[in-house]
């Protein structure tokens, strides 16, 4: 008989969590292992890094060790995995995985959060089914006690999607992804710009392995000619439509063509489709030298985007929840994004609906295939369609000899060109003559109007700034008759906004004025573009992402000048009234403190944090940052309350302030907000039409909710905002104030509070 092993598992009562990531690396791992391990520690759990994912749990020893709070500290804008990630051959074999089990019982680890993509998801799947019998046999040799057998009957874990490539079903965005798409999207921008210089073609293949995401949205958003995905093949002769398209696009006037293929792109025989033999099918039909780009792990490397940040520590907080409060025998789960919110996921059923996606391609079934791949995903291939067909290949819907214009209101908001771009070009799919108005209403006033050709808006959407140019000014009772002639004259027929707050204001005084001036009795459209984030029926405005990203960006810059120092810095983020930007940039940087106009905020309050902050300097600290909103805390301005935590640092460390200022509306727009006004143009220019050809006259504004473009009409205003504070009275985005001081704090006071979910554990419809 086999010897019993004397029980070495650690005797304290504390949960212990075990923390790996496995697979490829992608941006954003670090955020969700920081925010896994500190969620841990403050709702009362012990975190372990298992390190160089399943290679670490089997060969355990200093593979396997607590992580203290320290240990996360400056790691949320690094890019790879600090705590490593490798392939492990042995777990694959069932002596490996008994090796894995033993190696986290010696540990007292029997709860597991895993972070990777569906292979590495399903390989932790697997682990827990075994597990019982596995422990059973690791009794019989003698490598673990009864005791410790029973202390641990099972292994619970909670996933968390860790790729760039964005395949897992039935969450909206992976970990990863978002950075990825930022990288190809700069590379397009980058390459169109010497393409140009050439009249040249380049052939860009990008990453993704079987799914099409990053092609497709890279596609959209870089203003791409063609694209190849592995779920929607091109006939027999795609070679021949490919370059007629290209050919004609030159024809409009582009200097530069784009071809974009996905690793895993293949025709209708299932042949691959390499990036190479695109480019020899180019040279062979038009005579045309193409270069070929290889974008590679550049797309895996570097900072990640500020959603790679913000969104992996809400994920990380509401897994170390979920694994603390499961049960041994629970199904595992895999936590996802559904709209800006939690998704809970089924893990062994998700898996398999991934894999279902291959499935579907190979079987030829690619109109089910690209359907799998959501909502989103679908909609963009007709979106890319339509975008890229030069007017000579495009077949209006109708031709309605109707006349829609379009006009900026508002502070500048990056996204605006874009958004101008999509609404000439679908307007021309819906038969539609698209006017732009310089200069907002003073322009419309003026007469600076002029029709928008295919050809006036290439280019437009990578570009900074508002090629239309953009006005604060709300106008007064006295411009409306000057504006309805304007409007006669023009024989503009409907007319579209992209703007703030001031645009919302403006159709708010136009509808108060229609009985006055019947010409204004047109159709009306209201399309959210504010840094701000403050616009009713809109989750997420045009401009904000990009503003989020410059504010990221520039508090990485700051916290490194501070590294040879012991530095409090105090930086201010725009925002006005709302506070999305000082928030999220807070969460995005790893800030200690935020303060919000939302809140109130006393001196007792500023006096105890700079006192907290004192003390822990005095423990060791050598880096703080504070962010505030531009208006919180009233007379309490920037300098205000850097004086405050300068008075209270009794020597311990010295403090610097940074306004941060325009620099937020600067840059060309993100992925994100390029797709956004894409997206929200493509429903705006649809309404649009269809209000046309009802002989209607609404005055509406849009925005995405739940995932979903919801039509407001401008009587609703009054009782979404809060007219004084000009923001909405439902902020979703104000449920994440607690992980603030989670992430902040090993003490901190907010413990287990409750986050948005969305179970979807027993949902069929997905």
């Amino acid at each position: 008989m086999t010897s019993e092993k004397k029980d070495t598992t650690p005797r304290d009562n504390t949960v212990r969590i075990g923390i790996l990531t496995s697979g490829g690396d992608a941006q954003g791992m670090n955020a969700a292992v920081r925010s896994v391990a500190r969620s841990a520690i403050v709702l009362g759990a012990t975190p372990y890094a298992i390190r160089e994912g399943w290679y670490g749990a089997v060969n355990g020893g200093d593979l396997i060790h607590p992580l203290a709070w320290g240990d996360l500290s400056n790691t949320i804008s690094k890019g790879g995995t600090i705590i490593g990630t490798a392939r492990s051959e042995r777990f694959r074999k069932r002596e490996g995985m008994k090796d894995a089990v033993a190696n986290l019982i010696s540990n007292g680890i029997d709860r597991l959060v895993s972070i990777g993509g569906d292979g590495s998801l399903s390989g932790t799947e697997e682990l827990r089914q075994l597990w019982p019998e596995l422990v059973e046999e690791l009794v019989a040799e003698g490598r673990l006690t009864k005791a410790q057998a029973a202390q641990h009957p099972g292994l619970i874990v909670v996933g968390l999607v860790g790729s760039i490539d964005n395949d897992m079903t039935g969450t909206d965005m992976t970990i990863g992804t978002d950075s990825a798409l930022n990288r190809i999207v700069t590379a397009l921008d980058q390459l169109s710009s010497t393409a140009a210089s050439h009249q040249r073609t380049f052939v860009v293949e990008v990453m993704g392995r079987n799914c099409g995401y990053l092609a497709l949205m890279s596609a959209v958003a870089g203003g791409a000619d063609y694209v190849l995905v592995p779920e929607n093949p091109p006939a027999p002769g795609w070679e021949d439509d490919m370059c007629k398209k290209l050919a004609e696009g030159r024809q409009q006037g582009r200097r530069e063509s784009m071809v974009i293929v996905a690793e895993g792109a293949q025709d209708q025989q299932g042949q691959r489709i390499t990036a190479d033999y695109v480019a020899k099918a180019i040279e062979e039909r038009t005579s045309e030298s193409a270069r070929v780009t290889i974008l590679g792990h550049i797309q895996r490397g570097g900072t990640p985007s500020a959603y790679d940040r913000w969104m992996p520590t809400l994920l990380g907080y509401a897994a170390a929840q979920e694994v603390i409060k499961a049960q041994p025998g629970d199904s595992a789960k895999v936590l996802g994004v559904r709209y800006n919110r939690i998704a809970r996921l089924d893990l062994t059923r998700t898996v398999a609906e991934t894999r279902h996606v291959r499935k579907l391609i190979e079987a030829g079934e690619y109109e089910a295939a690209v359907e799998s791949r959501g909502r989103s995903f679908t909609d963009m291939v007709e979106v890319f369609r339509v975008l890229s067909t030069p007017p000579s290949l495009l077949t209006p819907l109708e031709s309605k000899a109707k006349r829609v214009a379009i006009m900026h209101v508002g502070g500048l908001a990056p996204g605006m060109n874009m958004a101008s771009r999509a609404a000439v070009r679908f307007g021309l799919q819906r038969g539609l003559e698209v006017l732009g108005i310089q200069g907002s209403f003073q322009g419309l006033i003026d007469g600076n109007i002029k029709p928008l050709a295919w050809e006036d808006v290439e280019g437009w959407g990578y570009r900074g700034g508002a090629e239309l140019g953009t006005k604060r000014e709300i106008p007064v009772v006295e411009e409306f008759y000057a504006i309805g002639r304007a409007v006669e004259n023009h024989q503009i027929d409907a007319l579209i906004l992209v703007g703030g707050y001031n645009a919302y204001l403006s159709a708010q005084a136009i509808a108060g004025e229609l009985s006055r001036y019947p010409a204004l009795r047109i159709p009306m459209l209201l399309v959210p573009a504010s840094i701000d984030n403050n616009l009713p029926g809109a989750e997420i405005s045009i401009g904000a992402d990009t503003a989020l990203n410059n504010l990221t960006w520039s508090m990485d810059l700051i916290k490194e000048s501070a590294a040879a120092a012991k530095r409090c810095f105090v930086a201010e983020a725009m925002g006005r009234h709302c506070g999305y930007l000082a928030l999220m940039g807070g969460l995005s940087s790893g800030a200690e403190t935020v303060y919000l106009e939302e809140d109130s905020i006393s001196l007792d309050r500023l006096g105890q944090d700079a006192a907290e902050m004192r003390e822990s300097f005095r423990e060791g600290r050598r880096l703080a940052l504070v962010v505030r909103n531009e208006l919180a805390g009233g007379r309490y301005d920037l300098d205000f309350m850097a004086d405050v935590f300068k008075q209270e640092s009794h020597g311990y460390y010295d403090v610097r302030t940074d306004k941060i200022g325009y620099l937020q509306q600067g840059g060309a727009p993100t992925p994100f907000d390029r797709l956004l006004a894409t997206r929200l143009m493509y429903r705006a220019m649809a309404r649009v039409d269809e209000a046309l050809g009802r002989g209607e006259a609404h005055i509406e504004y849009l925005g995405e909710e739940n995932g979903r473009v919801v039509f407001h009409d401008i009587a609703d205003m009054p009782v979404q905002v809060d007219s004084v504070k000009r923001r909405p009275k439902k902020q979703w985005w104000m449920c994440m104030r607690p992980l603030l001081e989670v992430m902040a704090n090993s003490n901190a006071a907010v413990q287990d509070f409750a986050l948005p979910l969305v179970d979807l554990t027993q949902d069929q419809d997905r």
